[in-house]
Formats: C-alpha cells, sequence, structure tokens
C-alpha cells in the first residue's frame, strides 16, 4: 500500500526536514505485519515527493491472529489488506513520522508551526460510504477533495464501482496537522481496525484530534468509528471533546442510547432513520422493508451537535461538506482561541514569571514552555490524575534539562494558602473560577489576590449570555460547572475583588464577539495597584465598584439552582473549591 506526501513550498527539498528523513536516502522501518519504506521519487526546488510504501506479508498477518477468530480458510491470506490503504498504514505513519505528527521540527521551526501547500495521494483506500463520505470528513479540513471509485473491472464497467476510493487531497496544512488527520480518518473511512481497540485508543484519537477534531461537523460520527463502536468508549472521548471545545457533551453524542441491548445491525438500521450515522452506506440499511434515504438527505443538518463557540453554535453557519463543490473553512476550537488571547495578554504585559492555578492537562504550560521569554512558569491543580496528564503531555521524562528548569508542577488547592503560589508575575485562572462553589470563592479570592498577590492576574470564564447561541445546549456548558456568570454578573465581582485587594481591571473578549449576548469567553485582567473602592477600567452601564460580598452573592445567585452546595460535606475534600479529581481535569481546559 501507498502513501504520497508532495510539496511546492520553495524550496519544496525541506519537505524532508519536516518528515525527518532524507531525500537522498531510501529508509526502512520494521513493523510488526511487514516493512514500511520511505523514499522520494522526487526531489527539487520546484516540488518534492515523499512517498510512504508498506509491504504487508500476509502470512505474518494470519499468524498474529488469535486462536478464537474464525476461520476463514483462504480469505485469511488472499484479502485486500496487503495494498489497500487501512489501520495497518496508519500505524506504520504514525511510527515512521512521529516526530512530524508532534509538529517538532528544530532545523525548520517556523515552517512545521505553520501551513504549507500539500498534495496527498491514497491510489487505493477502503472507503465504507463511499466518495461521497471521504469528502464530506476531508473537505471541512480545507482540502479540495478528489475522490474517485475504483470500479470493479474496468474490463466490465457494468459490474460497477467496488469498495475502494483514489484519494487526492490538495490544500494548505501544517504538516503535523495533516498527518494526525490521516491517521485517524484512514481506519474511520475503512470503519475496521486490525487490532483490539482498548481504552488508550481514546487518548490516541484525543492525542492526533486536538487541534481540529472538536471543530469537525462529522466528529461523532468519526469518534463512534475510529473506537470501533464501543459506546462506552465514545462516550469518554465526547466528554473529551466537549472539554476541548467547549460543547456539551450531550451535543456531541449520538441520539441511540449506548447501554440498550441492541446488535450493531440495529444500531446501524436506527442510524440510518434517524440521520445520526452513516446513512450514506448502502450496507448499514436495516433490512429492504427499510427505505433508505438518499446520501444529500439521509442526514440531517444538525445532529445534536451544537459546534463550535466561535461559530455560535448554529447548524445553519457550516455549509454542509455534502454538497457539490463546497469547501467548508475549519472552525478553530475555542479553548485555542482562549490560549493564545492569554499568551496575547501576557506577553502585553511583559511577564516573565507565570504559574497557570488549575493547570489541568497542560496545554498552556506547553505553550507557555515554546516561548523562551517566559523564564519560569508553574503549574498547579488539585488533581494528581490531571498532574499526571500534563507530565505526559508535556513529554517530561525526556524534556531538555534547561526547558526542565524552567518548569515546576506541583499539587494544591486554591482555596488554602500555599507559598508556593508566590512570587510570580502573573497568575492565570483559565476556566477554573466556574468549578468553584460559590460559597468558597471569598477563600480563593484571599489565596490568590491577597496572599500570593501576584502584579497581575488573568481570569477567563464563560459568558452565560452566550449558550443562547448553542441551539442545543440545556442547562450549563459542563457538568461540573457551579455557577456560569453573565457579563453584568462577572464584572460585579471583579469589582469587589478590586475594592477588596487593591487592583485594577480591564474586560476583554474571547471569541467571536457578537453584539447581542458578547463573546463565549470573558476575560478580566487584573493589575496590581489599583486603591481600595477604585472602580474597574471598563466597567459597563450601571456597573460601579461593589464589595467582595457583592461578587461573591452574584455568583451564589447564578449557581443556586444546582442545588450542589458541598461546603457541608466535612469529609476534607475541600479541593480546588470542591471540585472532585475528574472534574478538576477539566479545569483550565474545558
Amino acid at each position: 500500500m501507498l502513501l504520497t506526501i508532495s510539496t511546492t513550498l520553495r524550496p519544496a527539498t525541506d519537505l524532508g526536514f519536516l518528515l525527518h528523513k532524507h531525500p537522498d536516502r531510501i529508509q526502512e522501518f520494521g513493523q510488526a505485519y511487514g516493512t514500511a519504506r520511505v523514499f522520494y521519487p522526487e526531489a527539487g526546488e520546484e516540488r518534492c515527493t515523499a512517498a510512504l510504501m508498506l509491504d504487508v506479508d500476509p502470512v505474518r498477518l494470519v499468524r498474529s491472529r488469535g486462536r478464537s477468530t474464525p476461520d476463514y480458510a483462504l480469505g485469511q491470506y488472499v484479502n485486500d489488506r496487503p495494498y489497500a490503504a487501512s489501520s495497518l498504514l496508519a500505524v506504520a505513519l504514525a511510527d515512521v513520522f512521529r516526530t512530524a505528527r508532534a509538529g517538532r521540527c528544530h532545523s525548520r521551526p517556523e515552517l512545521a508551526a505553520r501551513p504549507i501547500p500539500l498534495e496527498i495521494s491514497l491510489p487505493v483506500l477502503p472507503c465504507r460510504g463511499g466518495p461521497e463520505l471521504a469528502r464530506r470528513l476531508f473537505e471541512p479540513l480545507g482540502w479540495q477533495v478528489e475522490a474517485l471509485a475504483v470500479p470493479l473491472d474496468e474490463g466490465f464497467p457494468e459490474w460497477g464501482d467496488s469498495r475502494y476510493v483514489r484519494l487526492s487531497l490538495r490544500g494548505e496544512v501544517r504538516l503535523a496537522d495533516a498527518l494526525n488527520q490521516l491517521y485517524v480518518l484512514l481506519p474511520v473511512l475503512d470503519d475496521s481496525k486490525h487490532y483490539w481497540v482498548a481504552p488508550d485508543e481514546v487518548d490516541k484519537l484525543i492525542r492526533a484530534g486536538e487541534s481540529w477534531l472538536g471543530a469537525h461537523p462529522d466528529r461523532s460520527l468519526i469518534t463512534r468509528r475510529y473506537l470501533g463502536r464501543r459506546w462506552a468508549l465514545a462516550r469518554t472521548a465526547f466528554a473529551r471533546l466537549a472539554e476541548l471545545g467547549d460543547d456539551a457533551e450531550e451535543d456531541l453524542e449520538p441520539s441511540v442510547e449506548e447501554d440498550s441491548p441492541r446488535t450493531g445491525a440495529d444500531l446501524d438500521a436506527l442510524e440510518v432513520l434517524t440521520g445520526t450515522g452513516d446513512a450514506e452506506d448502502p450496507s448499514a440499511a436495516p433490512s429492504p422493508a427499510v427505505p433508505g434515504k438518499p446520501e444529500d438527505t439521509a442526514r440531517t443538518e444538525s445532529t445534536g451537535e451544537a459546534g463550535n463557540a466561535e461559530n455560535a453554535g448554529k447548524a445553519g453557519d457550516t455549509e454542509s461538506a455534502g454538497s457539490a463543490g463546497a469547501v467548508a473553512v475549519p472552525a478553530r476550537p475555542l479553548n485555542t482561541l482562549r490560549r493564545e488571547a492569554v499568551l496575547g495578554v501576557l506577553s502585553e504585559l511583559g511577564a516573565r514569571k507565570v504559574i497557570d492555578l488549575g493547570c489541568g492537562s497542560g496545554q498552556l504550560l506547553g505553550e507557555l514552555l515554546g516561548r523562551p521569554e517566559f523564564t519560569k512558569v508553574a503549574g498547579t491543580d488539585v488533581s494528581a490524575r490531571a498532574l499526571a496528564l500534563a507530565a505526559r503531555r508535556l513529554r517530561l521524562d525526556r524534556m531538555p534539562e534547561r526547558r526542565r528548569e524552567r518548569l515546576e508542577l506541583f499539587q494544591g488547592a486554591l482555596t488554602y494558602t500555599d507559598e508556593r503560589f508566590a512570587g510570580y508575575d502573573a497568575a492565570v485562572l483559565m476556566e477554573v473560577v466556574e468549578h468553584v462553589d460559590p460559597p468558597r470563592l471569598g477563600a480563593l479570592e484571599r489565596v490568590v489576590f491577597g496572599t500570593a498577590r501576584p502584579e497581575n492576574v488573568i481570569v477567563t470564564t464563560p459568558n452565560a449570555e452566550y449558550n443562547v447561541r448553542y441551539e442545543f445546549l440545556d442547562g450549563m456548558r459542563h457538568p461540573d460547572h457551579r455557577f456560569e456568570w453573565t457579563r453584568a454578573e462577572f464584572r460585579a465581582w471583579a469589582a469587589g475583588v478590586c475594592d477588596g485587594y487593591g487592583y485594577r481591571v480591564a474586560f476583554r473578549p474571547v471569541g467571536d464577539d457578537d453584539p447581542e449576548v458578547g463573546p463565549p469567553t470573558q476575560m478580566a485582567v487584573f493589575t496590581l495597584g489599583g486603591m481600595p473602592g477604585e472602580a474597574p477600567e471598563s466597567g459597563g452601564p450601571g456597573e460601579g465598584p461593589g464589595d467582595a460580598a457583592r461578587g461573591r452573592g452574584t455568583a451564589e445567585k447564578a449557581g443556586g439552582n444546582n442545588g450542589d452546595d458541598r461546603d457541608d460535606r466535612g469529609d476534607g475534600d475541600d479541593v480546588n473549591g470542591g471540585n472532585t479529581e475528574s472534574a478538576a481535569e477539566g479545569a483550565g481546559d474545558d
């Protein structure tokens, strides 16, 4: 099986640096079922092409099958695996281009970080759903897609088409994103994997799809197929995706009850009828008694996916990927916009020592470490598991010594005084305060603004007014949110902090600033130096300074409907305002 990647970037031979494979050599990599080879059919200044060829040994493939696998005799040895791109090729791609998939290139870091012109070709790709499904999955990612059905036999056109397509992709895409998209979507199109789908596949999916999957209009279909339709794993992935993109988990899940005792065929049939699954695939039709729908109408415009916040959560905002000639611009996840906004403010402030309070899985920490101007970076979280995930994300065990010296990771609760919180130019509370029980906001204020007392504090939190733009959102954006503030409530709370602790504050929108309901995320930038009782720099009409109690009162009002006041638990679990460990992982990343 063969995959080629070409670029016309000048000099085109820089593709070798990005892939970490020299154009003048043929390199071999042993795989469990054969040998992967990387070579360059062409390598010039104007155009360069890298080819990944995987030679599969059918005998080795058969011998790896378990004893419980049904014996189809000749079918075990004569099949499409040696020549059709599948999960075998995806695994080889992940192994051979591991560094390129991570977006690392010390020789050409600026190229690794930006989109470049790419052409990708797959001569034979099994596609359960036909060319339309290939276009539907790749076009929203910014690709121009040419997908042609491969005939069963060119000499006998009356036999019709096979289940294979010839796929060509063209576009300006970051190489790391392109490789990760292929790694995920090859087995999705085939709707099959050659290995057992274990729970760690959820982590692989989230890592590979972090920068694009949350914004994809067919992320539910992709998630379910990638995870082999194992509903327990899919549910976990939906929750993780909801945290990445600020989408409600229920908006990502299919409408099929995952715990219902249905067979795979029954689920496929129900998905066809409800428009939530692979209705374009004839093999998913329930039976002749249930008529199938045409490909362009089988899937409804909205399948319970609210979309990303920057697209206002409206199904109509994204052009249907199935329409002829339509190429949708991939939306940028809200959590990416938040990190960029925070990093931009930190740069403006000239901060050098930064602490991320409620760092979660360490996404912001990775961005901070990637910028040399931040000479000291610290991350703290109440959840030990979240810190373990952060250490793994940051590759702490393999981190260069000089970078490791700049980083400190430690466990701590924001409602208890901790001397390790002090000594920083700036502290970041990114999507954290809404996870704190309202009665404990005062403790967080005293710890952060009164005791740690950094020069600057950046706070981001969801804007409750914007929730009406999520068509299918019922309640708050995340099940662990204790409250969600309106803009007026957030400003009142900030005014109370300024009045009580001598800070000034300015407000900024994050995401698309809707003229009616404001942005999806609201940001406050606190600067030490205000006098007690001083009004915020930028308040709305009628939003003068208040006291800390007034700010907390709005939170209690906002969170009072939850009926989840955990202040009286008395079990010592005073962690990050009452978060459990699993909930705390989302703080900073949801």
